[in-house]
């Protein structure tokens, strides 16, 4: 039996994929030992502090050791799994000794279909199935010339040419059940985006359905949850949940919160957004009353800069901010995030939209990268999507303010002396009182609702 030799043995430890993070929980193996692997291949989901992160491997090579087993949390720093760079090993090789002098001249040549990876997404949401860990003794199910053809670059004759994908596009092919070969790329130099695997999905045949749409009866049994005649369920609090609970306490009992209200008329805002989804300059971006409700948050910081602040404790100072990374706080099933937007101060109607019609289907897919969930300066949470008039919002850490959206109703209102039916919404402002006092937080929340209530003053306060 054929063993390994260290040279040929790589070790690939758990990286730091936010910053300074110490440990993340391994939720998915996507290789077993045996399995070739190739440079910028996903071969793990792992959970973080921050989000859900798929990591790719370095180099090419044969899985030999996975050192953990899903549902472990891991250091920093240790290595979670081995690999033979040196491929082909774990055949005999006696029986073919002619080809042992025909190997070093053939190890050098690299794959030539390696693809840029985009490090740091989360897989979609959906439960995680483990798969039963296969034995310490390592089988290699591929003849030693079908490994070492692979790790030279060229696939069997048998086999197709790997489609150029990102790692997420490839999870989401295999969540849909698309064969990426039957797709039509669509991006630069031929790569498959989202977009294309959507388009493929689409024309598979689904359950027959009625034209109208079910009643609310049908579709209720599905979300039922069955106890068994349970009558407590106890959920482990940890990844992004245990990160965010501990952030909100910290937060809660750290920073002065003061909490303002004011309930504006936003009739016009309305108009003008069913005005600019008809703009051609605005086709086929997200235009919605949060993308007006931002802008105006983000004109009022110009008007008002000493909000956008932190209070450093260490050193006793207050440090302005001369950029705006706006946060949009949004729930997903791992919990509460705050993805933002950098220098969204910098940013265009059309560019705004971009950046938000992108933020909020990353998170709502779990893929936001930690990166994105760092270095926030205010925040706006929508509390209104679910129907509340408005709250309290907490404070995001080392943020001064985070302004929550009530829900916006057709309410009677005094408009030119005259009682009429108009859209109305509640706005909440919270504020760090040791950065900011009763005035400013005042100012920066008129500011907001008078934008609301005359969007022309984007144009004239901008």
């Amino acid at each position: 039996m054929t063993t390994m030799t260290e040279a040929s043995v790589r070790e690939f430890k758990m990286p730091d994929v936010g910053e300074g993070l110490t440990e993340a929980e391994i939720l998915k193996w996507y290789v077993q030992p045996g399995d070739t692997v190739t440079d910028g291949q996903v071969v793990c989901e792992v959970e973080t502090a921050k989000a859900a992160v798929e990591l790719p491997i370095p180099y090419d090579g044969v899985v030999r050791a996975l050192h953990f087993p899903e549902g472990t949390t891991v250091d920093v720093g240790t290595s979670i799994i081995a690999v033979d760079v040196a491929g082909g090993a774990a055949a005999p090789v006696a029986e073919q000794p002619e080809a042992e002098p025909a190997q070093p001249a053939e190890e050098e040549p690299k794959p030539q279909g390696r693809q840029p990876v985009l490090v740091g997404y989360g897989v979609a949401t959906s439960s995680t199935k483990r798969r039963p860990r296969k034995g310490p003794e390592v089988t290699v199910p591929a003849p030693a010339q079908a490994i070492q053809s692979e790790l030279n670059g060229h696939a069997p004759a048998t086999e197709k040419p790997r489609p150029l994908a990102k790692p997420p596009v490839r999870k989401l092919a295999k969540d849909l059940g698309v064969d990426l070969h039957t797709v039509n790329p669509s991006g630069p130099d031929g790569v498959i985006t989202r977009e294309d695997v959507h388009a493929a999905a689409t024309p598979k045949p689904a359950e027959p359905v009625p034209a109208p749409v079910a009643p609310a009866s049908a579709v209720t049994p599905a979300p039922v949850a069955s106890y068994d005649g349970a009558r407590e369920t106890r959920i482990p609090v940890k990844g992004v949940r245990k990160a965010t609970a501990a952030a909100m306490v910290g937060s809660a009992f750290t920073a002065p919160h003061v909490t303002e209200f004011v309930t504006v008329d936003v009739t016009r805002t309305m108009k003008l957004v069913e005005e600019l989804k008809q703009d051609k300059e605005m086709q086929g971006l997200r235009v919605n009353p949060l993308l007006l409700i931002a802008k105006a948050l983000l004109v009022a910081i110009k008007r008002n800069p000493e909000i956008n602040a932190s209070w450093d404790e260490a050193a006793q100072e207050i440090v302005q901010k001369h950029y705006v990374n706006l946060g949009i706080a949004a729930a997903t099933p791992r919990g509460l995030i705050v993805p933002n937007i950098k220098d969204a101060h910098d940013k265009t109607l059309p560019q705004l939209a971009s950046a938000l019609g992108e933020l909020v289907s990353t998170a709502r897919e779990g893929k936001t990268s930690p990166a994105a969930m760092q270095g926030g300066t205010v925040t706006i949470t929508n509390v209104g999507v679910f129907g509340v008039d408005t709250g309290t919002p907490i404070l995001n850490p080392g943020e001064s303010a985070i302004l929550a959206v009530g829900a916006i109703k057709l309410q009677p209102w005094v408009h030119k002396g005259k009682v009429k039916p108009r859209q109305v919404t509640t706005l909440a402002l919270s504020f760090d009182h040791r950065l900011v006092d009763g005035e400013l937080g005042s100012k920066v929340l008129a500011d907001v609702a008078a934008i609301l209530e005359q969007p022309k003053r984007l144009i004239t306060w901008a």
